[in-house]
C-alpha cells in the first residue's frame, strides 16, 4: 500500500507536470485507453519517456494497476535504479539475457493479468530510432492468449524520441503526441496477429501529426 502511494505521488508531483507542461503533449482518442484490466497496451518505443508518458495518461487511482514490462538487465542494474523502477514506476522485470526459458519468460506478466492489471509492453523489444519501427516480436501475442479476457490496445507515440533520444540524458522541449487505437483481440495465429498489429501501428502513425 505504501509503495502504491509513493507511485501516485511520484506521478502527480513530478511526472505529470513535466509531461503536460514541458512536452506540450497532445492526445488523440484518449477515451480509448482502458479503465480496467486485464489489458495490454502496446506501443512503439523510441525513448525512456515512452513509459512515463503512457502512465501519466491514466487517472491516479488506476496507477497501482498500470504495470510496464521492462528490461531487467537495464532497470535492475543498480540499487537506486532498481528501487525507482520497482517502487515508483512498478515495472515487471523481463529478462533479455536468454537465461530464462521461453515458457517462463512472461510468468510475472501473466500473473499480473490474472490480477486484472493493465500492462504496457513495447513489442519491438528495445528503443529504436525516432520515426522508424523495428520488426515486432510475438511475445505480446502469447501473453494475451494466456488470459482469455485480455485484449490489446495499440498506441503510437510521436516525438518522444526527439524529446529524449536514446543515449541522451537531457530533456529537450518538443511537442509530442499520443494516438490511441481501438482494442484488438490476439486471434488464433501469431504471425497474422503481428502483421495486423504492424499495420495498425502504421495507420496510427499517420494520425495525430505533431504540432510545432
Amino acid at each position: 500500500m505504501f509503495a502504491s502511494w509513493l507511485k501516485v505521488l511520484f506521478f502527480a508531483l513530478l511526472v505529470r507536470p513535466i509531461v503536460w507542461v514541458f512536452l506540450g503533449l497532445h492526445v488523440v482518442n484518449r477515451e480509448r485507453l482502458p479503465q480496467r484490466g486485464p489489458r495490454i497496451i502496446v506501443a512503439n518505443h523510441n525513448s525512456h519517456l515512452d513509459t512515463l508518458v503512457l502512465m501519466s495518461l491514466f487517472p491516479l487511482r488506476l496507477l497501482p494497476q498500470v504495470r510496464p514490462v521492462a528490461a531487467a538487465d537495464y532497470f535492475l542494474s543498480t540499487k537506486m535504479l532498481s528501487w525507482v523502477a520497482r517502487t515508483l514506476i512498478g515495472i515487471i522485470p523481463l529478462s533479455r539475457t536468454g537465461e530464462t526459458a521461453k515458457e517462463h519468460l512472461f510468468n510475472a506478466s501473466t500473473e499480473a493479468l490474472r490480477r486484472n492489471d493493465i500492462l504496457i509492453l513495447f513489442p519491438e523489444g528495445t528503443r529504436g530510432k525516432p520515426g522508424k519501427m523495428a520488426p515486432l516480436r510475438k511475445g505480446v501475442y502469447h501473453l494475451a492468449k494466456s488470459h482469455p479476457e485480455c485484449v490489446i490496445v495499440p498506441v503510437f507515440l510521436h516525438g518522444l524520441g526527439k524529446a529524449l533520444p536514446k543515449g541522451d540524458a537531457v530533456l529537450v522541449p518538443f511537442n509530442c503526441a499520443v494516438v490511441v487505437g481501438e482494442e484488438m483481440s490476439p486471434g488464433e495465429d501469431a504471425d497474422e496477429f503481428v502483421a495486423r498489429l504492424e499495420a495498425t501501428l502504421s495507420a496510427l502513425a499517420m494520425q495525430g501529426t505533431v504540432r510545432g
